[in-house]
């Protein structure tokens, strides 16, 4: 039975630094926040003090948080005063922008309490959910916690952080982390606090208060899990969510122990099917009972691992979030379903990505974005990136892939990685060389196109093929052929590769990749 992880303030300190501190004009790291937020059923204003704890990279004149301010359409916060041990700091919002004016010596720790309040243009989304009941919801993905919260609205500066939630009576509130405390307040309010103790990037941090029905289903190796479900779905809910203890059974043994102190799934109202929220998962309101329930958990508590406590270092590489719970999702199905349901799901996440090509042709590794980060919600990050995985792993072997994940993991858990991060792990693990694989596969756009014509010669009871690459870039791969029920492996490197082999039968027909290995269009023909 495990602990549920607790990192040391050196460990939290030293992965938030060493990758923040690598930002180009980044002055400050962020150690902690500590959001009071109180919320009402009057209007959607909503009051903010947030405690904000920041590490100076460099001496500096004055540093900025993100937050935006109120639009034309009077949503946005208001930023009332800016405070350090009682002593008033200058600031002046702009562009969605709070410039806090302070001297900040290299290396020295400030905590400033930033007071504000207003309506929340996205972020917090507040509404009511199909059975008219109000709920509020944070939904930070990419960037959009600032539209609620003073912060470094970036995924590479990771702190802890905590929620101090007043609200009406009625409500039950939750959010990353441990609950500290829920305490009675007077005039029918309600306070409740929860604490985060490893550090996150913005887009996975989240309250959720509506009326909830409650459930801890159980605990999996020290780490108590908990359904979340409005009241009127909560037989149904209870029933459908608990297939979560399984999955995370699964990603602990094959990755490595979870990152957080719970687990819970909530069923929410935002704008996303699911959202990874470290320890503190939402799904769309019609999730409970929905056929694709399985898959859908499987994807958001794989991301627990993979987006959550390791993060991609720019958005750029999103498909070390997308991509890996894309095929963490298919790995966990093959598990429990066998081998023939990983075919189709891949036969299907093939497809998807290639008519996605027809529509934007870039590499996974997309750094020509540069804002406006939901583009790249695509099949691209979610299934090319899963393809790469799946090749991987049958390029290096279970064992090797395996090794290589466990050590992606371990070293970046509650830190940032990128591709080249990811290359040297699994490099270093199974000593093999994978510049090119990561080069083809990743960071060149398009796709592999085999066109193979095939001769019998019934007399010297032999198979010749011809394979020819037909896309502009070479790629460097190995290609399965399926000849008298027996599978011949052919390494291809060049534009023209033809190869001979000898056959027991008459052949009358031959496949290629018939185990769904690898990402590409194949042509083949009997030539006469």
């Amino acid at each position: 039975m495990r602990r549920p992880y607790l990192p040391t303030l050196f460990a939290v300190l030293f992965f938030s630094l060493s990758v923040y501190a690598q930002k180009q004009g980044a002055t400050i790291d962020v150690q902690h926040y500590a959001f009071t937020l109180q919320l009402n059923d009057e209007s959607d204003i909503i009051k903010g003090k947030a405690d904000v704890t920041v590490k100076f990279l460099k001496e500096v004149p004055s540093f900025t948080l993100d937050l935006a301010q109120p639009n034309k359409d009077g949503k946005g916060m208001t930023v009332s005063s800016v405070v350090e041990k009682k002593t008033s700091v200058n600031f002046e919002q702009n562009d969605d922008k709070l410039k806090i004016t302070v001297s900040g010596n290299e290396g020295s720790k400030h905590t400033y309490t930033i007071t504000y309040a207003g309506i929340p243009s996205d972020g917090l989304i507040i509404s009511k959910n199909k059975f008219g009941h109000r709920t509020f919801f944070g939904d930070n993905w990419p960037n959009r916690a600032h539209n609620w919260l003073p912060c470094v609205d970036d995924p590479a500066d990771k702190a802890t952080v905590e929620f101090n939630v007043t609200a009406p009576g009625h409500y039950q509130v939750v959010a990353n982390g441990n609950k500290q405390s829920e305490t009675v307040l007077p005039s029918g309010l309600k306070q409740t606090r929860w604490k985060e103790s490893a550090p996150l990037p913005t887009k996975v941090m989240v309250i959720g208060a509506a009326d909830f029905a409650i459930d801890h289903t159980g605990d999996v190796k020290g780490t108590p899990v908990y359904t979340y479900v409005f009241p009127e779905n909560k037989e149904v809910g209870f029933k459908s969510y608990a297939v979560a203890r399984e999955i995370l059974a699964y990603y602990i043994d094959k990755v490595g122990p979870y990152a957080y102190e719970k687990l819970a799934n909530v069923q929410s109202k935002t704008i996303f099917g699911g959202m990874e929220n470290a320890s503190c998962i939402f799904y769309y309101e019609n999730s409970v009972g929905a056929k694709d329930i399985e898959e859908l958990m499987a994807h958001e508590i794989a991301h627990q691992w993979f987006g959550d406590a390791a993060s991609e270092k720019s958005f750029a590489h999103l498909w070390l979030s997308e991509g890996f719970a894309t095929y963490m999702t298919n790995l966990y199905l093959e598990n429990k379903y066998g081998q023939e349901i990983l075919k189709q799901r891949l036969t299907d996440d093939r497809k998807t990505a290639l008519d996605f090509e027809k529509e934007r042709f870039h590499p996974v590794v997309d750094t020509a974005v540069t804002g406006n980060f939901m583009q790249l919600l695509n099949a691209n990050s979610y299934q090319k990136g899963g393809w790469v995985l799946h090749m991987l792993r049958r390029k290096l072997g279970d064992e090797a892939f395996w090794k290589g994940i466990r050590a992606y993991y371990d070293k970046y858990e509650n830190g940032n990685a990128n591709t080249q991060d990811l290359r040297a792990i699994m490099e270093k693990e199974s000593k093999a060389d994978l510049e090119q694989f990561f080069k083809q596969w990743l960071y060149t756009p398009g796709h592999l196109q085999i066109s193979a014509k095939w001769k019998y010669d019934p007399f010297e009871k032999t198979v010749e093929l011809q394979i020819a690459q037909v896309q502009n870039d070479l790629y460097e791969t190995t290609v399965d052929f399926l000849i008298d029920n027996e599978i011949h492996p052919v390494d291809i490197k060049g534009r023209f590769t033809t190869v001979q082999f000898n056959v027991n039968n008459a052949v009358t027909n031959i496949v290629i990749d018939p185990n769904v290995n690898l990402y590409g269009v194949f042509d083949i023909n009997q030539q006469k």
